[in-house]
């Protein structure tokens, strides 16, 4: 029971100084803005899919036509197939790779590294065009295989090459952090390096296991665009929802496939947000980094894995770009670059790459104020417990969504007559509100992080001195956090040069995008002409990388001299 007065609660709000009260009015409107992006859209999607084609109330009969129609639900099960089958393939290879990079002495490790990120860079129907001119009905290696490539198999070759990097870099951040005492003591007592290997290794990066596990099965699971090109009459979940809305213009069943398709997303995401829960520091401060020392044998043979991964990973790359340079496979094989004037296979020309860029730029402008802005209030504020929980909740919420849903949602949402904001539907200003939505999750979690970083003492002598908190944030915490706001707009910038899925329902004619023209070319058969596409997208966003990283080096001087002064 509470002993607060009316009288005490409204001296209470009395006594709320006037950049609390800010704070608080920034969050209410934070709260406003991500309801908007994130929260309404997914509402509009889930009450679709109890509606029927003229938006009449029918309950459950849309679920039940779901789950009653064979053909509907063995998409389910084949995205389940797949997705498990890529992950036991994906988290060991890439756990060797991590642990060659962190526990080896390798040879030009910076290369290694570099190649290992590639795919990042690419959309994900890339894998899927090079694996056609590989093993496709005229590609050049097309009597290796036993069957199709057009099917599982080439799924799960194209998936492996997309979801490889991401697994890497999260196995990576786990083997980094070991303590080199506890394999000094294991060498003390005598225990053989296979014992130590599963008593020490495997127990420190089970959490980076399982996150890699989850993230790779999500990703294979929602992916669309590497089922859309390779995938042939394999159906699953994420082409079932492009092929009721826009083959069939059935918008309650693709809703219905959407949210069936949400399920394994989201139930992925929870696991793995309970794992980090239980996750305990393994690095503490009295702790040792691990070093590894040079070891012939082990070295020769992490450096033989290591080159054919890489080289698997470069001999896609380079078939795809061998592919858009050829002048009509297999019967001509001689070069041009003629599959680069993209006029001639679509009509937008290269007016969708710019439309690209335009895209990006503002996805990672307006993203990153918002993302930064946002995680400084929710991390500022005091008190207003309810509110920042809500904000966590939906700041959280896209990374458990797949892109093809929340675009779904948002034709739902925007595109409802009774919805004011209708006129953004259709226009550059959707597709890079819905790209910021969907890669909301990891901007916000990078802004926080590097916000827990600053000592609350700037922020106690900025209020002593009766120096205004926006005043603090322009002069002390920008600085400070520069190189993580970077990070958040260059991993906003490449994610919507690549992003398919979630832009596939939502561009009109003059704002097509360059990932979504690849699409389109290449269901035309003009291979080449969306190869070339796509590794013009991988050139750029490779090149925005490394001026990052340039950047990056450049700012981390400049932070260490502001900090010496």
């Amino acid at each position: 029971m509470s002993l607060a007065t009316p009288a005490a609660k409204i001296g209470l709000r009395l006594s709320l100084s006037r950049d609390d009260l800010l704070m608080r009015v920034g969050l209410v409107a934070l709260v406003g803005v991500l309801l908007l992006i994130v929260g309404l859209p997914l509402w509009a999607l889930l009450a679709k899919g109890f509606e029927d084609r003229d938006g009449n109330f029918i309950g459950l009969a849309n679920y039940i036509s779901y789950f009653s129609t064979p053909a509907l639900f063995n998409s389910a099960l084949n995205s389940f197939h797949v997705a498990a089958v890529c992950t036991a393939i994906v988290v060991p290879v890439a756990f060797l790779y991590a642990y060659a990079l962190t526990r080896a002495v390798l040879p030009a490790k910076w290369l290694f590294q570099g190649i290992s990120l590639i795919p990042i860079f690419a959309p994900s129907l890339l894998p899927g065009l090079a694996l056609v001119y590989l093993f496709g009905n005229q590609g050049f290696f097309k009597g290796l295989i036993g069957g199709s490539i057009y099917g599982f198999d080439g799924i799960v070759i194209a998936q492996v090459f997309y979801c490889l990097p991401h697994a890497t870099m999260i196995l990576v951040t786990a083997l980094a952090t070991a303590d080199a005492r506890l394999y000094e003591a294991a060498d003390v007592l005598g225990a053989s390096k296979i014992r130590v290997f599963f008593t020490v290794t495997l127990p420190g990066a089970k959490y980076g296991l399982i996150s890699a596990a989850l993230v790779v099965f999500t990703l294979v699971i929602t992916d669309f665009g590497i089922a859309k090109v390779i995938g042939g009459n394999f159906n699953v979940l994420a082409t079932d929802v492009y092929k009721q809305v826009i083959g069939q213009q059935n918008f309650s069943m693709g809703a219905v496939v959407g949210m069936v398709l949400l399920a394994p997303a989201a139930l992925a995401f929870l696991v793995d947000h309970l794992v980090q829960r239980k996750q305990v520091a393994l690095l503490t401060a009295r702790a040792v980094p691990l070093i590894p020392k040079p070891k012939f044998g082990r070295d020769l043979f992490f450096t033989l894995f290591c080159t054919v991964v890489a080289v698997g990973i470069l001999a896609i790359l380079g078939m795809a770009a061998w592919g858009s340079l050829i002048k009509y496979w297999p019967y001509n094989l001689s070069l041009t670059l003629a599959n680069y004037e993209f006029a001639n296979f679509d009509s937008n020309g290269w007016s969708s790459y710019w439309n690209s860029l335009k895209m990006a730029l503002g996805a990672a402008v307006f993203g990153t104020v918002l993302m930064f802005v946002g995680a400084w209030l929710n991390e500022k504020t005091k008190g207003f417990g309810v509110v920042r929980s809500a904000i966590q909740l939906l700041a959280f919420l896209p990374m458990a969504v797949p892109g093809i849903v929340l675009g779904l949602g948002y034709i739902f949402f925007f595109n409802a007559p009774n919805n004011p904001l209708n006129f953004l539907y259709a226009t550059m200003g959707i597709l890079v509100i819905n790209t910021v939505a969907h890669f909301y999750t990891v901007g916000h979690l990078t802004a926080t992080t590097a916000l827990k970083q600053i000592d609350p003492e700037f922020e106690s002598v900025s209020a002593s001195l009766k120096v205004p908190i926006w005043k603090t944030f322009g002069r002390v915490t920008v600085p400070i956090c520069l190189p993580a706001i970077l990070d958040i707009a260059i991993y906003l910038f490449v994610n919507a040069m690549t992003t398919v899925s979630s832009v596939i329902f939502l561009y009109a004619p003059d704002t097509k995008l360059a990932s979504v023209a690849a699409v389109n070319i290449e269901e035309t058969g003009a291979t080449a002409a969306a190869a070339a596409l796509c590794l013009v997208i991988v050139a750029t966003s490779a090149s925005v990388k490394a001026l990052h990283l340039l950047a990056d080096r450049y700012l981390l001087g400049r932070l260490q001299a502001w900090r010496r002064r």
